[in-house]
């Protein structure tokens, strides 16, 4: 099982297209789990995250990695 991620194009033209980083929120519905359970797979080193200020988000190519491994 492999996620696609969303890209977002400003100008398709001239640039590549620019991966997303996903919220908690996010990687929970995809997982069919809580919020709660994401954060303890990031406290728990089980899924990479990226920490931008309080908040985490999580590569799509880290959410791959973790499906690989479950």
């Amino acid at each position: 099982m492999y996620y696609q991620p969303t890209t977002m194009q400003p100008d398709a033209s001239s640039h590549p297209p620019i991966p997303r980083a996903l919220t908690v929120l996010e990687v929970a519905d995809i997982l069919q789990t809580t919020r709660a359970g994401v954060y303890e797979l990031i406290h728990s080193n089980r899924l990479k995250s990226i920490r931008v200020g309080r908040q985490f988000r999580i590569t799509a190519q880290a959410l791959n990695e973790f499906l690989q491994i479950i």
